[in-house]
């Protein structure tokens, strides 16, 4: 990667990390269902006036807007409402890969070797040195809801490989636009109108500021610019700075919110972030396969599935496919079988330019 793309994908993860801070100063603005409700409005509108229309199947994105929108960040909101420190939560979101990985087990028929099955075990061990110390030391529904919160994330990962966006800005855009009723409705329901009118009312620049983070910074400017990496190189060389997003997330919290991180918390950290990156990373540069030999996917990555971006987003489908055979190479008829007796013709073209199916494809 070129230096300017790797600042912008620290850049990136850096701003996904700080998020969890901001998400907390939001929080005392506003009750968490409002909140996540404001933040998908914002994202949407105007935007979703400037980025074309979708293009992908309706299906996929209420799907995922319903997964992602609803369930994970209206979870997420509650659990950090509910006491989940924000440097916390944004390690135990980690997990996410873990149930990504079992979700696409189950629904993509994806078989996971025998080092993700490691980096599974290895991260849920993460879980439970973080849930101990949770349980000690602070609210454990908080951390349950944060738990669900990545379950949620792992549906629509897979939920998201399966539509294939081309574009995740486009896709990003019309996604935030399906939770913002629903999450209207269920804080009309389970927060009250009076709470949230009060909360408007008395709205403030700080209050403003965490909208327009969340909802510009992260996920307009965010997915943007993670898109743009992702069409640019390939999944497996964008995929490891996610893995900064907690290592931003603990440290801002520790110094903006004054959060404690204890030995159990650095070893959970340490667990997680481990496990994840055996669980989503690639084993290694594949070998060069033989000229005219078919690639087959490893077990690590089955399928031909998307490399593991951390929010399951692909480049193009367009990128990596082979070049279109030449029509007069392809299609055009062999000579007929010789006459009894007469010599076969000479094979001029041979020894001047390798044939169309061994010709190697100059995208490497």
């Amino acid at each position: 990667m070129r230096p300017v793309h790797i600042a912008l994908a620290v850049l990136v993860t850096a701003l996904w990390g700080v998020n969890f801070v901001v998400i907390e100063v939001g929080l005392d603005h506003f009750p968490p269902l409002l909140f996540c409700a404001l933040r998908f409005l914002v994202a949407a509108l105007p935007a979703v006036f400037l980025v074309g229309p979708p293009k992908v199947a309706w299906r996929w994105i209420l799907g995922v807007g319903l997964a992602l929108g609803v369930a994970k960040f209206g979870l997420l909101f509650i659990g950090m409402h509910e006491g989940m420190p924000a440097g916390l939560s944004s390690l135990v979101l980690q997990i996410q890969a873990v149930f990504t990985a079992l979700f696409a087990a189950v629904v993509l028929a994806e078989r996971p070797g025998r080092r993700r099955l490691l980096g599974m075990a290895v991260a849920l061990a993460g879980i439970a040195v973080a849930a101990v110390d949770e349980g000690t030391s602070g609210p454990l529904l908080g951390f349950v809801l944060v738990v669900a919160a990545a379950v949620f994330w792992g549906v629509s990962n897979v939920l998201t490989r399966r539509a294939a966006p081309p574009d995740a800005l486009n896709f990003m855009v019309w996604v935030s636009l399906v939770p913002v009723l629903p999450l209207l409705a269920l804080s009309l329901v389970f927060e009250g109108a009076r709470p949230d009118v009060e909360a408007l009312a008395r709205l403030d620049w700080a209050g403003v500021g965490a909208i327009v983070y969340v909802a510009w910074v992260t996920t307009v400017f965010g997915f943007g610019v993670w898109g743009f990496l992702l069409r640019t190189y390939d999944a497996s060389a964008v995929a490891p700075f996610s893995l900064l997003v907690p290592v931003f997330g603990m440290s801002s919290a520790a110094l903006v919110l004054g959060e404690d991180i204890s030995a159990p918390r650095w070893l959970a950290a340490a667990l997680l972030v481990g496990g994840v990156a055996l669980t989503s990373l690639p084993a290694g540069r594949p070998r060069r396969p033989r000229l005219g030999a078919r690639r087959h996917p490893g077990p690590d990555e089955p399928n031909g599935q998307d490399g593991p971006s951390g929010f399951g987003l692909r480049p193009p489908s367009g990128f990596g496919l082979r070049p279109r055979r030449r029509a007069a190479a392809a299609d055009a008829p062999g000579p007929g079988p010789a006459a009894p007796g007469t010599p076969a013709p000479a094979d001029t073209t041979a020894s001047r330019t390798p044939s169309t199916a061994s010709r190697p494809s100059p995208r490497g």
